[in-house]
């Protein structure tokens, strides 16, 4: 039962997550800014949960959380200035291929060998993922392989995120790797912003109102949650699950923007949960 609560959990984590993309187009700050106030703000709602277990982390989980930060920080730079060059079709389609990048590191660090049951249902996944995405994937357009790279590569860094604090989440609560790691993020953000944007200020309600969004639903909601989630679940499992997250985009694009379901996305969605399905039956059994 209690392994059931968890899977819905991590659905949860990646609906909130699957919200930061809609954020990042809203806001009128750059890419990097709106990474930079996504942590900061986070930080900010955190600390009421945190000040008393903080004292507690021994230092090797310390820096194990601080170096996730990092990775944290890559992904979210990659992943919020692929916008700038390739469809968001696109760059929800790359930067969701975290499977590519835990099962074969978790296989090699871990030990935890995926049967050829959960990989299949990973298939099925991925099968689902393009068939969903295939109406509004674009190849023809050079300019988009940049964006297409960047979103990738920032997967892999979440991949590494993931990992790092996969372990850890065993006697570190979510809250506390959240504030943690945001620590962590903060200086390569920072610098980010200052080598390739310039530091920009949100000043307007509605510039806050976003950051805030995205923060409090993207970043606390999803992204804490899905840490606390580690705990329960295995990291390959998670990472299948963080697949589901292009259907998320789609239902969103749906009510928000008036983008309607071709029977094709219909089609991909029913095969993504479908894989998702078979590989925790599978899991579930194990």
């Amino acid at each position: 039962m209690k392994f059931k609560i968890n899977i819905l959990l991590a659905f949860l984590a990646v609906m909130s997550l699957a919200t930061g993309g809609i954020f990042v187009k809203l806001s009128s700050l750059l890419p990097i800014n709106t990474a930079l106030y996504r942590v900061i703000f986070s930080l900010i709602f955190l600390i009421p949960f945190i000040h008393k277990k903080i004292r507690m982390v021994d230092r090797k989980s310390w820096i194990i959380i601080l170096f996730s930060g990092v990775f944290l920080a890559v992904d979210l730079i990659l992943w919020n200035t692929s916008f700038q060059f390739t469809s968001v079709a696109n760059a929800n389609l790359f930067v969701n291929l975290v499977p590519f990048t835990t099962i074969p590191l978790s296989y090699f660090i871990f030990k935890e060998k995926p049967s050829k049951n959960f990989l299949l249902g990973l298939v099925i996944c991925i099968i689902g993922i393009i068939i969903l995405m295939s109406g509004k994937f674009s190849i023809t357009n050079s300019g988009n392989y940049k964006g297409d790279l960047l979103a990738f590569s920032a997967s892999i860094f979440y991949g590494l995120f993931l990992l790092s604090v996969y372990k850890v989440r065993l006697k570190v609560d979510a809250p506390t790797i959240m504030f943690i790691s945001g620590l962590g993020s903060i200086p390569v953000l920072l610098l980010g912003t200052i080598l390739f944007e310039g530091l920009q200020y949100p000043v307007t309600p509605k510039e806050i109102s976003i950051l805030l969004g995205l923060a409090l639903l993207s970043q606390l909601l999803g992204q804490g949650l899905l840490s606390y989630c580690l705990g329960k679940i295995s990291i390959m499992l998670s990472s299948v699950i963080i697949l589901s997250q292009p259907v998320f985009a789609a239902v969103y694009a749906y009510f928000l923007f008036e983008e309607t379901l071709s029977l094709k996305e219909v089609l991909g969605i029913i095969i993504i949960l479908t894989g998702i399905y078979y590989a925790k039956r599978r899991k579930e059994a194990i």
